[in-house]
């Protein structure tokens, strides 16, 4: 990310010119939204950030940025901003996925940016289903899901995003929802201001394909009996009041509990900053299923070293070693032959 003094911006200098082309009431046009009026925010200018985009829905997003951008190939999102964030450390770098882009033919490639903690903001849209091909279920669709590719169910056990970012050790890992634009917004500015990979993923509604999906957990009815809030430093509570909150037993496992009933000494104190991701990691599966309190905000946010610095340390202490690269000279090294 470049220090650069930029010129202050409005949502204006970042939206673009196309027609925004999702289907009416898409969850899509809130993230699109909170992103453009947060980046005015954010201290950079639009001609040294890139968004970059898979298939899938979510993936028009860098059409309507007024930024660099390159709407990639399905699944390799993370590996094209992996080449542009190590050659380029000065630009920010965005990427933009879904769940079925991102964990089922991008899978490989998103662990991988995840664990060398590439400088990359990574916004997964989770819908559970393939919105774009017309309602096939995805990775994070529920077991007995019944869709156009699985007319008798599902009977895949779907994939926890956080749990697979946190298995391949992200340094940065947030979840937030599309229906709360001031939430959305907080939790992108830290991803955006944490070096490394931060990975958010973003519960999206698909009002055609898999409409309410979450309305069990984020709608305005339930929300503050279902959602529950996380804040480093502070004790787990949720709930009108705060009457609820989260204790971890001595057998290790995190469960909901009354506070009236053990007390408030008991609660447990969310440490987003904790090096073991445990914690975090048994956060992101406190709910049971899409019809219990459900977790959102900073899971984890740690320091690790920086994939495209230590690429670049790496490259300038060998050409003091050794003096500047010379490419013909490698190509014409040991291991060559002549074809005759």
């Amino acid at each position: 990310m470049s220090d650069t003094i930029v010129p202050v911006t409005t949502k204006k200098d970042w939206t673009s010119d196309q027609e925004v082309r999702w289907c009416p009431g898409c969850g899509d046009y809130g993230i699109l939204l909170a992103v453009q009026q947060l980046m005015p925010e954010l201290g950079i200018a639009p001609e040294n950030t890139v968004f970059i985009s898979g298939i899938g829905c979510s993936s028009r997003f860098p059409y309507y940025m007024n930024t660099y951008g390159m709407h990639g190939i399905h699944g390799r999102a993370p590996a094209i901003a992996t080449g542009l964030a190590v050659a380029r450390p000065d630009l920010d770098v965005w990427v933009i996925t879904g769940d079925g882009d991102g964990l089922s033919i991008g899978g490989n490639h998103l662990i991988h940016a995840l664990r060398r903690n590439v400088n990359l903001t990574i916004l997964l849209f989770n819908n559970r289903i393939y919105g774009l091909t017309k309602g096939q279920y995805s990775p994070t669709s529920e077991i007995g899901k019944v869709t156009k590719s699985t007319p008798f169910g599902s009977v895949d056990p779907p994939f926890n995003p956080l749990s697979v970012a946190l298995g391949a050790e992200a340094s940065f890992v947030a979840r937030t929802h599309d229906l709360d634009r001031k939430h959305m917004m907080d939790i992108f500015r830290q991803a955006h201001a944490h070096r490394g990979s931060s990975f958010v993923e973003i519960f999206q509604n698909c009002n055609v394909f898999n409409d309410g999906a979450f309305d069990d957990v984020t709608s305005r009815q339930v929300r503050e009996e279902m959602m529950i809030d996380l804040r480093d430093g502070q004790p787990i509570r949720f709930g009108a009041g705060g009457h609820k909150g989260v204790v971890m037993g001595t057998d290790g496992q995190l469960r909901i509990v009354e506070v009236a009933d053990v007390g408030e000494d008991a609660i447990l104190v969310h440490d987003a900053h904790r090096d073991d991701p445990g914690l975090a990691f048994a956060l992101a599966r406190l709910s049971h299923d899409d019809h219990s309190a459900t977790t959102f905000g900073v899971f984890r946010d740690v320091d690790r070293p920086d994939y495209g610095m230590a690429v670049g340390r790496q490259l300038a202490e060998t050409s003091s070693k050794k003096g500047p690269g010379d490419l013909a000279t490698l190509l014409r090294s040991n291991g060559t032959w002549a074809v005759v």
